[in-house]
């Protein structure tokens, strides 16, 4: 796949998960556009990080992040760990392991975007950019969590403190993330970021953010505030090192 068409083909992918979220929003059951938006998300992540990276590391470095998402998500439905005590409903499907397949490819789309953020602002080969990415990754997990329990997508055994979800989840995404931030930076190596995937990662910051603000019924003014100011923290030094001249990003200050 040639890379311009790469890039044309994830900004059709990017609007057609944008106009998913949109009509979800507006639908009275958002849970049955949740498999659309999702499998446009990972479209999209693929063919933008393809027209950054190549199609080949493109698509092992997705599968790569779905495969130890996956695994992880098996593992803690079993045995609670490392998220927390939880269950998937029978919403979504379908499920494999108890688990459902577009979890995993929210962790393959995702895991690209966050990892294109890390590569924006940290070198490659080191710790740096690999707690970047993980960091950036788990700063999403403060919209999806909350907007998944209201949902009733997965239930928690035990009421958390941050809108019924606990502190371990966070603390088991920190661990997932890292991981798939090493399987895909063993592949990618020295990638650059890609403006396609800093643009998809930066697209679902605002889409939460509204939606938590203004579309939710109820809104949800501190969910919007914490995943805004975090993400956003992860975007914009990722957006200000990407559009630096080359000399520049050779020379930082």
């Amino acid at each position: 796949m040639a890379r311009a068409p790469a890039r044309a083909l994830g900004v059709v992918f990017l609007l057609a998960m944008t106009g998913s979220q949109v009509a979800s929003g507006l639908d009275a059951r958002p849970e049955r556009f949740t498999a659309l938006i999702v499998v446009s998300l990972a479209a999209c992540a693929v063919a933008f990080a393809a027209a950054a990276w190549g199609p080949r590391r493109a698509v092992a470095a997705f599968g790569s992040a779905v495969l130890t998402g996956y695994a992880a998500e098996v593992i803690g439905v079993l045995t609670a760990f490392p998220f927390g005590d939880y269950r998937y409903s029978d919403v979504l499907w379908p499920q494999v392991g108890g688990v459902p397949v577009v979890v995993a490819l929210a962790w393959g789309g995702m895991g690209l975007a966050a990892y294109a953020v890390a590569a924006a602002v940290a070198p490659a080969g080191g710790w740096a950019r690999v707690c970047v990415g993980a960091g950036a990754l788990t700063a999403w997990d403060l919209f999806l969590d909350p907007q998944m329990v209201r949902l009733h997508l997965w239930t928690w055994a035990e009421n958390g403190v941050y809108r019924g979800v606990p502190l371990s989840n966070f603390a088991g995404w920190l661990l997932v993330s890292t991981l798939v931030m090493l399987v895909v930076g063993r592949i990618c190596g020295d990638a650059g970021p890609g403006r396609g995937l800093l643009v998809l990662y930066t697209v679902m910051a605002v889409m939460e953010t509204v939606a938590f603000a203004a579309v939710f019924d109820p809104p949800d003014p501190l969910v919007a505030l914490a995943g805004a100011v975090t993400m956003g923290a992860f975007a914009a030094p990722a957006w200000r090192r990407a559009w630096r001249p080359a000399w520049r990003r050779a020379w930082p200050r």
